[in-house]
């Protein structure tokens, strides 16, 4: 006589029942909430940093995407699943505001920055920066690192300083664009270019750069970023997360990684 314990059948049986009996019914857990921040790669460290005492407070995930502010605002356009946006200037935030792909209610300057002139660290390169400095001549056979001036913010105010300080004609023909303001960063960490102009927060996040000057205030436009809640995504995560970035705590991170922040809810 055969065993029920032997039957191969019978063994398979108690098997699917255990395993049953142990593992929770589909559902049964509570799936943590998430809201998907697409922001500046300039704010990768610090945004990064905020997504960990999100969750950690118990707030929930945050999701962050992080690029140059025209390829998430394209990206938005095209319908990708972010639930906000931080851009690294008004301008691409205007673009996704004059198709109705944000709720311009929602809209607010959250952060400001200064944009800088750096140099690998173990470079000897000393310039200050004022109307007609000497640039080109710094340069010479090399290269200056900089956002695409077409669409990247980075790149844009980098323009608008050198042509405020009467230097661009003579720097551009030495430029090499990059997609986006970390892209700058690393082709100066790797010795690739002489000089790069990226901003105060990126610098202070490399140690392989150091900072030449800074750029006067007047020579560009005011480089803010706007934060805003896209059209049709405003749920609880969503503004629970929206609050969070306007909030003393993230305040205080966003300083931490040089960041002048200036919206607050608090």
């Amino acid at each position: 006589m055969i065993s029920m314990a032997a039957d191969p059948g019978r063994r398979r049986f108690l098997a699917l029942l255990g395993a049953t009996l142990a593992t929770p019914m589909a559902g049964s857990a509570r799936a943590e909430p998430q809201a998907t921040l697409f922001a500046a790669a300039s704010t990768t460290e610090a945004i990064t940093a905020v997504a960990a005492t999100f969750a950690a407070d118990g707030h929930g995930i945050l999701r962050p995407v992080l690029a140059a502010s025209s390829t998430l605002a394209q990206q938005i356009v095209r319908g990708a699943p972010a639930d906000l946006y931080l851009s690294a200037n008004g301008a691409w935030m205007d673009f996704l505001a004059m198709r109705g792909a944000i709720e311009a209610n929602s809209r607010i300057d959250l952060l400001s920055n200064r944009l800088v002139l750096i140099a690998p660290a173990d470079s000897s390169l000393s310039l200050r920066i004022e109307s007609g400095f000497g640039l080109a001549a710094a340069l010479g056979d090399g290269r200056l690192a900089m956002g695409e001036p077409t669409h990247v913010p980075a790149g844009i105010y980098a323009k608008s300083a050198l042509q405020a300080l009467g230097v661009w004609a003579q720097a551009a023909p030495r430029a090499a664009y990059m997609a986006d303001v970390r892209a700058t960063l690393a082709l100066v960490e790797r010795g690739e270019a002489v000089a790069g102009i990226v901003y105060a927060t990126d610098a202070a996040a490399s140690r392989k750069v150091r900072i030449v000057d800074t750029f006067p205030t007047n020579s560009h436009p005011p480089i803010t970023y706007p934060l805003a809640i896209i059209a049709g995504r405003r749920t609880p995560e969503t503004i629970a997360l929206y609050e969070y970035l306007r909030g003393a705590e993230a305040q205080v991170i966003f300083r931490a990684h040089g960041f002048m922040p200036i919206a607050s809810g608090a």
